[in-house]
């Protein structure tokens, strides 16, 4: 056999070795991909101090209205449930590292996030409330041209103001809506742009005679929970469990405690 055949022979047989290779490897990569369903215990990342969702309370323990559902819709998905506070700013990086496997914390539906997650469906709707001190000059959302806003960082309230933030002398954005509320009520900042759940819970304890919420607001959003992508076997799960929780009642009775009324979403 010539050195050119042998040659020509050698590369053959190395591209057909490269392709069976390659071919076991994507066999290999489908058997591997798994579902979060498949664990006895669910991590439930979340900010600690978004209340009334999810927080510490007096003794240290962590309450809250999706705590609480968490723990029904774990009961009926026959889970442990595991709470890991996390950096806010970091949830789709802990959830798509395997570190959590529930963004679970007044976690708003937006597009942008739909390409970085999977949603369940909607369990609550909520509003991007304006809200000033009581006797401020602010009526309308054209009022805030020229004011100092405040926000949480990397919050839903942040995508829903969008380019408007362009019309306020400055948006400044803490890393809790508890920081913000309390800038305002130091008349550092003019308004504060939040969830509605939030700051109604937030001001009603405050004294909420000392707050105005403004009739415009920046859009009505729905709350889900954020799964990895892909992962819709446990979406699937998640969904049927909810939908159980809701039709017992207990659903219903868990956001009279902490809403005074039923506002889950059937």
């Amino acid at each position: 056999m010539s050195l050119k055949k042998i040659v020509k022979k050698g590369l053959l047989l190395t591209m057909i070795g490269a392709m069976a290779l390659g071919l076991v490897a994507c066999g290999d990569n489908k058997e591997s991909e798994t579902s979060s369903l498949d664990k006895e215990e669910l991590v439930l990342g979340f900010d600690d101090t978004f209340v009334p969702m999810g927080f510490k309370d007096n003794n240290g323990e962590y309450t809250g209205f999706d705590i609480e559902m968490a723990k029904e819709i774990s009961n009926v998905m026959g889970k442990k449930i595991k709470f890991q506070p996390i950096n806010w700013n970091m949830k789709e990086s802990e959830l798509n590292n395997g570190n959590i496997d529930f963004i679970w914390n007044g976690f708003s539906i937006t597009d942008e996030r739909k390409e970085q997650v999977e949603f369940s469906k909607p369990y609550l709707r909520n509003r991007q409330v304006i809200v000033t001190l009581v006797g401020s000059s602010i009526k309308t959302k054209e009022d805030l041209k020229g004011k100092v806003v405040v926000a949480q960082s990397e919050s839903s309230a942040i995508n829903a103001i969008g380019d408007y933030k362009n019309n306020f002398k400055e948006l400044v954005t803490f890393d809790t809506n508890e920081q913000a509320l309390r800038d305002l009520e130091a008349g550092r900042a003019d308004a504060i742009v939040a969830d509605e759940i939030l700051l109604k819970y937030y001001t009603n304890k405050k004294g909420s005679d000392k707050f105005n919420f403004l009739e415009d607001n920046f859009g009505e959003e729905d709350y889900a929970v954020g799964m990895k992508k892909g992962d819709t076997k446990l979406v699937e799960a998640f969904n049927k469990a909810y939908d159980q929780v809701v039709e017992s009642g207990k659903a219903s009775e868990i956001s009279k405690k902490w809403f005074g009324d039923d506002i889950v979403v059937k």
